[in-house]
């Protein structure tokens, strides 16, 4: 059996900037130090979440680095390093390996895709890279590409890809994963309104968004389900089906700056291509939040619907 990495919450973390675009660093701690009071049980740096799309080499360097100092081994420190160019993800592995990680996730290459076996030789050469433990990364409606559960059972025969954080939906596919590679590849949800689901084919946790809002709240779904409340992890689950909708109105982090600036949280804005919400998407996402009494203003005006 391979070690697990975490069990429970990752939280997916955000990357604040100024005004300006840079990265701002002290709100970042603040940040960390949030979701470690908060319950998470690791974080994710420089993932999707975390605009890793247009951070440059040094900037993505650096926020690892930084998180690693920050963290001082409290919880474990993921870093995406995925790439769709298999020598650029190779080189971005072996950085956050230097920069003190304590594992790595990595995408299925995008845009440019490939066929199965090039997904094999791709991860492969990444794995070889590197002695730390691999997280795959399935999320085919960004990427274009899917893991297919054949593919999965080659790649966790390799002893340092150690889990997937699967983000297809197909739970079909979920299964036919955990079936065929048992205790060698550790599952993943990679979507928030799927947790309790994918616990229940013998998952241990989700790479989160929803976390960065609620990490103790996201982290009771996992809790209550591995100690065998499942009614109360269902009931949690749904409870925040329509929070977890409303990060989703727009495409991700876009909805979750917005909703943690609301919150009080100096994220800043998204860097171009993504912008803000339209006044309508907007809106309803405020709303959401007031509904869930998650606004600065509605802690001071409501009380928990719940």
């Amino acid at each position: 059996m391979k070690k697990q990495i975490f069990k429970g919450v990752g939280t997916a973390i955000v990357t604040p900037m100024k005004e300006d675009f840079s990265i701002h660093y002290s709100v970042f701690e603040d940040l960390l130090d949030m979701q470690i009071a908060g319950g998470a049980d690791a974080i994710l740096v420089a993932g999707t979440t975390g605009e890793s799309a247009t951070l440059t080499d040094e900037e993505h360097i650096e926020l690892i680095r930084h998180a690693v100092r920050h963290v001082k081994g409290r919880i474990p420190v993921i870093a995406g390093a995925g790439s769709n160019n298999t020598a650029h993800a190779v080189y971005l592995s072996k950085e956050c390996e230097k920069a003190g990680a304590d594992a790595l996730l990595h995408v299925t290459p995008y845009y440019n895709k490939t066929s199965q076996q090039g997904l094999f030789l791709h991860f492969t050469e990444c794995a070889k890279s590197t002695k730390l433990p691999i997280i795959l990364y399935n999320i085919p409606s960004r990427t274009g590409v899917n893991i297919c559960p054949a593919t999965y059972k080659r790649l966790s025969e390799t002893e340092n890809i150690v889990a997937v954080k699967e983000a297809s939906g197909n739970f079909s596919q979920i299964a036919k994963i955990a079936s065929l590679c048992k205790e060698d590849l550790t599952i993943y949800s990679g979507n928030d309104d799927q947790i309790t689901s994918s616990l229940a084919l013998g998952g241990k946790g989700v790479i989160s968004v929803l976390s960065n809002l609620i990490p103790n709240e996201t982290h009771a779904i996992c809790t209550s389900y591995f100690e065998g409340n499942h009614e109360e992890s269902d009931h949690l689950q749904l409870k925040y089906l329509e929070l977890i909708e409303a990060l989703f109105l727009d495409v991700n982090p876009i909805p979750l700056k917005q909703a943690m600036r609301a919150m009080g949280y100096d994220v800043g804005p998204c860097r171009l291509p993504l912008c803000n919400m339209d006044n309508t998407m907007a809106e309803k996402l405020y709303a959401v939040l007031e509904k869930y009494n998650l606004t600065e203003a509605s802690k001071h005006t409501h009380s928990d619907a719940w």
